[in-house]
């Protein structure tokens, strides 16, 4: 594997072999730290970014590269002499602190977060930043935020949070002692073994991608006709353990379980809703990292995320015992092995030449999508992050107060996500509630729900 400090000279790291180059896409949170204290230079933008830029020069010098396009393959050219430093930008409003957290609870990313244009990598677009941050002050002093945007095809979510603890933990150490060398706790290394090597060559039908006209090809999803409406709920410790129970029983695991009562919940009350949709498909998507499998360190900069995907009439989803839907969600998780990834990376590098080979013969063709950016008539799309550090940031003045997910307007998206109290990482988390956003159609009301309607919070109305 390739170290990041690599001299001067120029260096490529390869992301077509960076396990799904797919992820052509930029995602971003909002990081919210309240200054009860009033300390001065509270979270001070320039310790901030020099400890950033400190950050990408030394440790994570892809991260401070620029995208190449070569034919089939995309690669991330950095140099250690020349630096593309993460874009920083920064603001100060008027509003107070209770105002400002009224803006991340509602996901307010116009506001809060860095804006940056196509994350889709050519030719013409290879100077794309690979990491952005907006910091916003208010004139009080009473808070700030965070707003942290980096592009899926370098950084899976552990690669992510291990680059975010780093930074703080850079920024805490050259704030406590500021003439000190630059250390971070958790080095980085770059570069994806050949899963050849580790795997048979095995060919599997890949429904979690779609070829699709080209004048319909997009990598952003596309709201519906119907409101989306985001929905927060909460599920406590004591719920939590009654789940873990229940998945016990039915021999799958926690993150199992949660999908299968959300995938039979969701269909139930759309049918209920609108008996009409019976024999329409429900795409069931789960994002899986299958890095322990793979062999991959938790330090690997490398994004190994493969969505695999069921889908199912939602009368038949509606009509299954929930023990039936979380043996299909577990049977269809289970396929995330080694081999599956391994033809998975196969399968996209063999569309990707037959793409090329129609652009240089001026065929349109069909283009290769993940299908649950498609359009679909229901989806139930779930990324979880429970297990990830997300409240360990501590820059030198404190862990953050609340950590937001951005609002995906587009029908199933459902994401697991930690909360303040969350200790940690790993099963540490497991000590702690568990928020669940999921953004559905206004006309499906959870607490129609028996299974649902504990943990609703709140509707949140974009």
């Amino acid at each position: 594997m390739l170290q990041a400090d690599m001299g001067a000279g120029e260096v490529r790291y390869p992301v077509t072999n960076n396990i799904s180059y797919m992820y052509q896409v930029y995602c971003s949170y909002i990081m919210l730290y309240k200054n009860e204290a009033k300390q001065d230079g509270f979270m001070a933008a320039q310790h901030l970014q020099d400890g950033l830029n400190k950050l990408v020069r030394k440790y994570y010098q892809p991260v401070a590269g620029w995208f190449d396009v070569r034919g089939d393959e995309i690669d991330v050219v950095y140099y250690g002499d020349k630096f593309n430093d993460p874009p920083f930008s920064v603001q100060t409003l008027s509003i107070d602190g209770q105002e400002l957290a009224g803006e991340v609870y509602k996901s307010n990313v116009e506001l809060l977060v860095p804006e940056c244009r196509s994350g889709f990598i050519s030719r013409e677009n290879r100077e794309i930043p690979m990491f952005l941050v907006r910091a916003t002050y208010l004139e009080s002093g009473e808070a700030m935020t965070l707003g942290v945007t980096y592009h899926h095809s370098l950084m899976d979510g552990t690669a992510f949070w291990t680059f975010m603890n780093n930074w703080a933990c850079l920024c805490k150490h050259l704030y406590e002692d500021p003439g000190s060398a630059p250390m971070i706790p958790n080095a980085p290394t770059f570069g994806v073994p050949d899963l050849g090597r580790l795997c048979e060559d095995v060919g599997f039908e890949h429904s979690e991608y779609s070829l699709v006209d080209p004048s319909r090809f997009t990598r952003v999803f596309l709201p519906g006709k119907d409101e989306i409406r985001e929905n927060l709920l909460v599920i406590s410790v004591e719920q939590q353990q009654e789940l873990r129970r229940m998945a016990r029983e039915f021999g799958v695991s926690f993150n199992t379980i949660i999908c299968a009562i959300f995938w039979k919940e969701i269909s139930v009350l759309r049918f209920r809703a609108r008996p009409s949709t019976e024999e329409d498909l429900s795409l069931f998507t789960c994002a899986t990292n299958p890095r322990a499998q793979l062999g991959l360190p938790k330090n690997l900069c490398a994004s190994p995320v493969v969505n695999l995907a069921a889908p199912r009439p939602i009368g038949e989803i509606a009509a299954m015992e929930l023990r039936d839907v979380a043996l299909l969600v577990d049977e269809t998780v289970a396929k995330g092995t080694a081999e599956y990834v391994y033809s998975s990376t196969r399968y996209l590098l063999e569309q990707r030449q037959r793409e090329i080979g129609n652009e240089k013969s001026g065929v349109a063709g069909d283009k290769l999508m993940l299908v649950y950016v498609c359009p679909a008539h229901a989806k139930c799309v779930v990324s979880s992050s429970r297990n990830f550090p997300i409240y360990q940031s501590d820059f030198g003045f404190g862990r953050p107060d609340y950590v937001r997910p951005p609002y995906l307007p587009f029908d199933g998206c459902l994401r697991i996500w930690p909360t303040p109290m969350s200790a940690g990482s790993g099963t540490s988390n497991n000590e702690a509630p568990l928020e669940i956003y999921v953004s559905l159609p206004d006309y499906v009301d959870f607490t129609q729900s028996p299974l649902l309607s504990p943990f609703v919070v709140s509707s949140l109305i974009h």
